[in-house]
């Protein structure tokens, strides 16, 4: 299915930058007509994306993070954040809830957030590559998708 609109944003690794990255795709998402709570859930699933590359997959240096998302007529909003960072050895292990490779550094909960806040998280990846995410979020908006 193709998007009726879509758009793409690249950003450096730094973490003045998540918020912006959060505003922008809040701000396109809005012509869906979402709840408070419909976009609160998605700012919340990008911050935690975006961060996600800034610490783990570009932890020692500046890269970029590409960020596309498209609206379908179906009321659903389709995001993907990709790093061409160091990558993830093992997904699977790396979505378990409170799993981490930074100690007690950090709470290892990025992909439980991510996936408490979408219908549907997607992670794909390989080391030296890079990440991408894919969050799926169905907009029911502010009519409740009555028409």
């Amino acid at each position: 299915m193709k998007p009726i609109n879509e758009m793409r944003l690249r950003i450096e690794s730094r973490s003045v930058n998540e918020a912006f990255a959060r505003a922008a795709v809040a701000a396109f998402v809005s012509q869906l007509d979402p709840t408070l709570e419909e976009i609160s859930d998605i700012k919340t699933a990008v911050s935690e994306a975006v961060t996600n590359c800034i610490v783990h997959a570009y932890a020692d240096s500046v890269g970029q993070i590409y960020i596309w998302a498209g609206l379908y007529e179906d009321g659903g909003v389709r995001i993907k954040i990709r790093d061409t960072g160091c990558g993830i050895e093992d997904v699977k292990k790396a979505m378990e809830p409170l799993y981490t490779t930074l100690g007690e550094e950090r709470a290892g909960l990025g992909f439980a957030v991510m996936e408490s806040f979408c219908d549907r998280l997607g992670v794909r990846s390989a080391p030296g590559k890079g990440t991408t995410v894919t969050l799926t979020k169905y907009i029911k908006g502010r009519n409740g998708g009555d028409d």
